[in-house]
């Protein structure tokens, strides 16, 4: 594996994607953050996306409409979900979908390393 593999980060919390990109850039990987979905959908970066990390809870269209869009244009990437609103049925949900990770927010890093490190391999 190479650091040409691009981590695309979908989040209306500026701060959050900002200290995510921060974190998986130190990691070795390159970053790309985006303030919503449909501005991830538009960018046409979902086919060079090696991992999605996305937020669950965003306006417009939520992290798992983007998932089942992604999944409908068959470029769906493996996705970290993250959430500060955890609850068993959301969390069933995203079961279901078979993510890589569902991640209660403020995210772990080590686990975001951890999770990254097991699907990209070494920077």
């Amino acid at each position: 594996m190479n650091n040409d593999q691009i981590v695309s980060i979908v989040d209306d919390d500026e701060a959050v994607r900002l200290a995510t990109s921060s974190l998986v850039r130190s990691l070795g990987w390159q970053a790309r953050t985006f303030a919503s979905a449909e501005e991830f959908l538009q960018s046409g970066c979902a086919g060079k996306t090696s991992c999605l990390i996305s937020d669950i809870m965003m306006q417009g269209m939520s992290g798992i409409d983007l998932h089942d869009r992604l999944l409908e244009l068959g470029s769906a990437p493996p996705t970290i979900f993250m959430t500060a609103y955890s609850t068993s049925a959301l969390r069933a949900t995203i079961e279901a979908k078979e993510v890589l990770a569902f991640l209660d927010k403020p995210i772990d890093a080590t686990v975001v390393a951890s999770c990254l490190k097991q699907l990209l391999g070494q920077p």
